[in-house]
């Protein structure tokens, strides 16, 4: 069965409780296929909303240390065994000025929840994932990046930084589970209507330019519908195409060649403009080193 939100039985949905993360829960909760939606998230009054829209729901901090993580996801495990996907929305966004005094723990704290932390929850759903992929059920990891991955916003270079982090993980984590029946569905928003923005006070200058939710929401489920590798539409749309998807080849050809040598071997006799544009020279093989 092809990659699709359609073939799901269970979803379990990080960030849940506003923004991006809930408007896709109740999304996919909606569609025709009616798969068991999990929605996560840190707020007891806006879970106890989800359940009253027919959600499970259940209170988790994905800035948590590693061991609450590993119990989370195997109580969840426990609980939902047909858990086939996870949509990894949780997020936050700072601005720094790197001209002045700069909070080290919000640093820290923002790669973690926006980076690290899907990392590990990702690792420890892997165990299952692969033994329920091996009986013939796909599978799909769909974590939340942002178009700041592919050009990031100096306001918030901290952000930007977690979600190309992100993104480059998804690369690699497409390719590596190619021979399996588990999918990578980036979801790379624009800019959205969200409650993201709220902490820095930004919101009202943002809601000039920003996309409304509801629009995007209907975009990227018939994204995960139609099983796309990175699912985006709006502005990050146009960025994805001329910035990142041209590398996609590039990172593929790499990952035939032998993985374990620290030298890698681009053939350019396939004529690939996306190898010109990020390969210099007139040779028709070059040698780079990793």
């Amino acid at each position: 069965m092809a990659p699709s939100i359609n073939n799901a039985k269970c979803v379990l949905v990080t960030g849940a409780t506003s923004g991006i993360g809930r408007a896709l829960a109740l999304a996919i909760a909606a569609l025709p296929s009616r798969p068991k939606v999990i929605g996560v998230g840190r707020r007891k009054d806006r879970l106890a909303g989800l359940r009253e829209a027919g959600i499970e729901a259940e209170e988790f901090d994905v800035n948590a240390d590693r061991t609450s993580t590993k119990a989370f996801v195997e109580r969840m495990i426990q609980k939902y065994p047909e858990i086939d996907t996870i949509l990894l929305a949780a997020g936050v966004q700072r601005e720094f000025n790197f001209k002045k005094e700069i909070d080290l723990d919000a640093i820290v704290n923002e790669m973690n929840v926006n980076y690290t932390a899907i990392v590990t929850m990702i690792t420890f759903f892997m165990p299952h994932f692969l033994a329920k992929a091996a009986t013939g059920q796909p599978c799909i990891i769909a974590p939340v990046t942002s178009a700041l991955a592919y050009v990031s916003a100096i306001w918030v270079p901290n952000y930007s930084a977690s979600k190309a982090a992100l993104h480059s993980m998804c690369n690699s984590l497409r390719v590596q589970l190619g021979d399996t029946n588990i999918s990578v569905i980036e979801i790379s928003p624009p800019l959205v209507e969200s409650e993201l923005h709220d902490a820095e006070g930004t919101t009202e200058a943002l809601s000039k330019f920003w996309m409304p939710l509801d629009t995007y929401t209907k975009e990227t489920v018939e994204g995960l519908q139609r099983g796309e590798n990175v699912v985006c539409c709006g502005q990050a749309k146009i960025v994805y195409e001329k910035f990142e998807q041209p590398k996609e080849q590039v990172i593929s050809d790499m990952a035939k060649r032998s993985p374990s040598r620290y030298t890698v071997l681009l053939d350019l006799k396939l004529n690939c403009r996306a190898h010109r544009r990020f390969l210099t020279g007139s040779k028709m093989n070059a040698s780079v080193r990793l």
